[in-house]
């Protein structure tokens, strides 16, 4: 972590960190805010320059983290589209039970790890496996607020979030679990290469 320098009201542009009081904190070791520090050497002791100079060193610090912020959270509005309407179509064929339209999102030598069953190393026994355990018993429902999306430079994307599983004959819906899947783009289409399933547990009730 850089270190970082407490700029208060009265000494904004100090170099020297000072006890946090009624003031704004700027990381160190970042050309934006070094350029202000400079030029608040000069001027930040005229006390008429005092409250314009709170006003550019909050905004510096809003220009130099909102890239950041956007950044850790994965915001790329058309990949998130994207990848969440491939989940869309995999987990309506895995309800209908269609899985020559489920295989096709799947690379042949997928790897799926299943915390509580264990892990298997390619498609075929994934669409044997969905076709004895979840074909006409089960259906998935995705979490929607829980989904997140980060890209993959020059391979794909990380697809993450959770997941509830319903009983189709009563509809209760008992089971939730987190998900993270590795989507790979080649030639123009999406297949994914990983998947881990894990974190499952009973639903909480209404009240927990």
């Amino acid at each position: 972590m850089k270190p970082q320098t407490f700029l208060s009201f009265d000494q904004c542009g100090a170099i020297a960190p000072e006890q946090p009081s009624a003031g704004i904190i700027l990381p160190e070791g970042n050309d934006k805010f070094d350029k202000f520090r400079l030029e608040m050497s000069r001027i930040g002791r005229f006390p008429m320059q005092r409250a314009a100079l709170l006003l550019l060193c909050l905004f510096a610090f809003l220009l130099g983290t909102a890239p950041a912020r956007a950044q850790e959270s994965g915001d790329d509005p058309a990949l998130t589209a994207e990848i969440a309407g491939l989940d869309a179509h995999v987990f309506d064929a895995y309800n209908r039970c269609d899985l020559k339209a489920f295989s096709s999102y799947f690379s042949p030598r997928v790897e799926f790890y299943h915390d509580k069953g264990g892990v298997t190393w390619d498609r075929a026994t994934v669409l044997s496996n969905t076709r004895k355990y979840i074909c006409g018993k089960v259906r998935r429902e995705l979490l929607a607020e829980t989904l997140r999306i980060y890209p993959i430079k020059g391979f794909g994307a990380v697809e993450e979030g959770e997941h509830r599983f319903c009983e189709i004959s009563t509809g209760a819906c008992e089971g939730i679990a987190k998900f993270l899947m590795i989507w790979r783009k080649e030639r123009g289409n999406w297949v994914m290469t990983r998947v881990i399933s894990y974190g499952h547990r009973p639903m909480p009730k209404p009240g927990d």
